[in-house]
């Protein structure tokens, strides 16, 4: 029997597992470490936790499962996407590493759109300027600690990082690199043009692979500290988006992941270069070889039902603690008794501003059609169909740049709820299917391993070896209907308040 281990370096923790040949989860360790948040607006990590948690987590597995680490065929490694890791000319790290959250960047992201020029920066790099991305970071740091700007020998992405701790090698692959804005989309390699305006030595960026391709091996200390065996294939894995998406098998036309964790992102796989011009959805190359991905964004999803939680749900927060449930069990519950559009209650998600498709930092939450009749539970339904609303604002946009879609995933700790897939099969009008693993970007990166390592011929035969539909909810278009009159006016709420938000942020 072969294995292959996923490793997802995320922001909370970094969680390693290994799998068999068709998927089955053999065992698992999540190893966690802390944000730092030095100002407002400001995120960063200490790339050592990575590693740390990495390599404890990979022994503790090994530990579990009993294995013969000789069977262990490969490694793919899955991370939080973004960020900006810098080295000097020894490897060692000249600072924390700014994550994917961190907002200080608006000014570079202004130079960026300046210098590339916004139209042209949208058709190499398939996105306008974000301070999510690398690009704007490494700018900041250009522009505010030039101390350190000027000893940076090598510009790396989180799982990168752990790449390099593993093997030596300074590598990196499509995927994740799309999200750095450094790259030429449509062409998969690094941009020789933007790197030259912003300032930018390409020697600084690793070697650029297709992400099922070997990257390195396993080097002795490596194996020292990981329990493995010393020679072990490292593949180029993906971005944790990217890898989910391989993780639930998003590898075929017409197949659409929809998935509510913190944010919500609509994924759908494309096998040709279809960019937006308006910059709304993401595009960024797929780690299915010669393929691409498109990625709706939607910041507040599960967050907003989270918020309400806390401030809210006490009672159900308490009562589920004796009944030894997850309180979001009790609050479907809830919503359930709740009729569809919610006597004419609309929610905007929009707490943390949002990005697709209004880009807009400044929107807010907003209760709309507010009335005395209204209880909690109905807030609390309006809650879960707006997230469903900006859900559908990512699918429309997707379907609008000639996307076919022909089936939904539902994924995400949202993903979960029964009420909350049938919701999105309501409103979307199609059938919402769920998988047999609930293990995502470690799923993804091991099978990508497993390609790698030659278990597989390709991406999509892993998938079928390993993924498969365990239920599925089919649409009501009754009330399809009935929720396309509420989405017209939640579309329009947002046109109306654009100016409102804007007058609000300025006070």
């Amino acid at each position: 029997m072969a294995f292959l281990l996923g490793v997802d370096i995320g922001t909370s923790g970094t969680k390693t597992v290994l799998f068999d040949e068709k998927g089955n989860t053999v065992a698992s360790d999540l190893q966690e470490y802390p944000l730092y948040q030095p100002n407002i607006g400001w995120a960063e990590q200490e790339p050592e936790d990575w590693w740390k948690a990495t390599y404890t987590s990979i022994n503790n597995v090994v530990l579990k499962s009993g294995i013969d680490v000789q069977t262990v065929k490969g490694i793919g490694l899955s991370g939080q996407m973004h960020g900006a890791v810098l080295l000097d000319k020894d490897g060692h790290v000249l600072r924390k590493a700014i994550i994917w959250c961190d907002q200080r960047s608006g000014a570079e992201c202004d130079e960026i759109t300046s210098k590339v020029g916004k139209d042209r920066l949208i058709e190499i790099t398939a996105n306008p300027a974000l301070t999510g991305f690398t690009a704007s970071k490494v700018m900041w740091v250009k522009n505010n600690e030039p101390h350190i700007y000027d000893r940076v020998k090598r510009i790396l992405l989180p799982k990168d990082y752990i790449r390099y701790k593993l093997t030596g090698e300074f590598a990196t692959e499509v995927s994740d690199a799309s999200g750095m804005q450094f790259m030429d989309i449509p062409e998969r390699r690094w941009s020789g043009e933007v790197l030259d305006k912003l300032g930018i030595d390409k020697e600084c960026l690793g070697m650029l692979y297709e992400s099922p391709e070997i990257t390195g091996k396993v080097h002795k200390y490596a194996a020292q500290l990981t329990g493995l065996k010393e020679g072990t294939p490292v593949v180029g894995g993906a971005g944790d988006q990217a890898a989910g998406a391989v993780g639930n098998g998003i590898v075929r036309s017409g197949v659409i992941s929809s998935t509510i964790g913190t944010s919500g992102v609509v994924f759908a796989y494309t096998d040709k270069v279809s960019i937006d011009p308006k910059g709304r959805v993401h595009t960024f190359c797929h780690a299915v070889p010669g393929t691409w991905h498109i990625m709706g964004v939607t910041q507040g999803a599960g967050l907003s039902l989270k918020w309400f939680r806390d401030n809210f749900c006490m009672e159900e927060k308490r009562t589920a603690a004796l009944m030894q449930v997850d309180p979001y069990v009790l609050m479907d519950r809830e919503a359930e008794n709740v009729e569809e559009g919610c006597k004419g209650l609309i929610y905007l998600p929009y707490i943390m501003g949002e990005r697709t498709p209004h880009l807009d930092p400044n929107a807010r939450g907003v209760f709309f059609g507010l009335s005395a009749k209204h209880e909690k539970q109905d807030l609390l339904r309006a809650i879960m169909e707006g997230v469903v609303y900006s859900l559908k604002d990512c699918m429309e946009i997707i379907k609008e740049m000639g996307v076919d879609v022909t089936e939904v995933r539902a994924s995400g700790g949202g993903g979960k709820s029964k009420l909350w897939r049938q919701m999105q099969a309501d409103m979307f009008g199609c059938a919402i299917n769920t998988i047999n693993s609930g293990e995502g970007p470690a799923l993804g990166v091991a099978l990508l391993a497993g390609v790698g390592a030659g278990l597989y011929a390709n991406v999509e035969q892993a998938c079928d070896a390993a993924i498969s539909v365990k239920t599925t909810q089919s649409p009501d278009m009754v009330l399809n209907e009935k929720y396309a009159k509420y989405y017209r006016i939640y579309r329009q709420l947002y046109k109306s308040l654009k100016q409102d938000f804007a007058d609000l942020a300025k006070i």
